[in-house]
């Protein structure tokens, strides 16, 4: 899936966004579904952004098509933000905290962490579920999410930054055939609550997104029949995550927000 694809252009955003000019934002899972709009969002609006993702393959063209669409407008004083790719296996600590270590120490400061690493698997129920099925989603939804958050903390809080992740509905109200992906979104949003409460008063604040599904233009172009009922478009995702320092830290701080049409 590359940007193009995902229909996103400068001139909407730039149009619409704030003025995050001087933030650094890093971007874990930037090569997934909402991690382009996401970017070129950030980079419409002044962000110094720094996308990850494990996978080359998938990111590097990603960075390259949001540089290139923004690549005019970035050489005047309309748009100051930047994008680069850094490669990095989230489920390893020490390789993911020396990447954001290297990160903070390039542009002295972090400003926002939107960990949008995602994953999905179904189930058959609670007894014909296979339990592996844990074990990938806890890899995906958790484990990333605790190396990340852990990595980017002391920079977060001194800089009055955002953490944000993207979760569902599905982690309180959960079925018996998505015993393993509610499970981990349940614990992933725990977590995230958890690291709210390590920021105290400090001015940075955590946010949980609640969707039921992500929609690309991609998705309704193969399906032009279907209408994707309660989908969440990944350009609104990335609209409401770059407004987030609107909100004071005191009163977003370990919200749950609720982006369900």
């Amino acid at each position: 899936m590359t940007p193009e694809s995902e229909g996103f252009t400068a001139g909407p955003h730039a149009a619409t966004m704030p003025d995050l000019t001087g933030k650094v934002v890093l971007v874990a899972g930037a090569a997934g579904a909402a991690g382009p709009p996401t970017l070129a969002a950030l980079v419409a609006a002044g962000a110094q952004v720094v996308a990850i993702d494990n996978d080359a393959a998938r990111l590097d063209p990603v960075v390259a098509a949001v540089g290139e669409a923004f690549e005019p407008a970035a050489a005047t004083a309309d748009v100051a933000g930047r994008v680069t790719g850094v490669v990095v296996d989230l489920l390893d600590e020490e390789a993911t905290r020396a990447a954001i270590t290297a990160v903070a120490d390039e542009h002295g400061r972090i400003d926002g962490l939107f960990h949008l690493v995602g994953g999905w698997r179904g189930g058959k129920g609670i007894v014909e579920s296979d339990l592996a099925d844990w074990d990938v989603m806890q890899n995906l939804l958790v484990r990333t999410l605790q190396h990340t958050s852990r990595a980017c903390h002391d920079a977060l809080v001194a800089s009055g930054g955002r953490l944000a992740i993207v979760s569902t509905p599905q982690a309180q109200q959960p079925g018996a055939k998505n015993a393993s992906y509610a499970a981990a979104k349940a614990a992933a949003e725990t977590w995230a609550l958890a690291v709210a409460d390590s920021f105290g008063d400090s001015g940075a604040a955590v946010v949980i997104l609640q969707v039921k599904a992500l929609l690309t233009d991609a998705m309704k172009a193969d399906r032009p029949d279907r209408r994707f009922p309660g989908y969440t478009h990944v350009d609104d995702v990335a609209a409401h995550l770059v407004r987030l320092w609107e909100s004071p830290a005191d009163s977003s701080n370990g919200t749950r927000q609720c982006l369900i049409p």
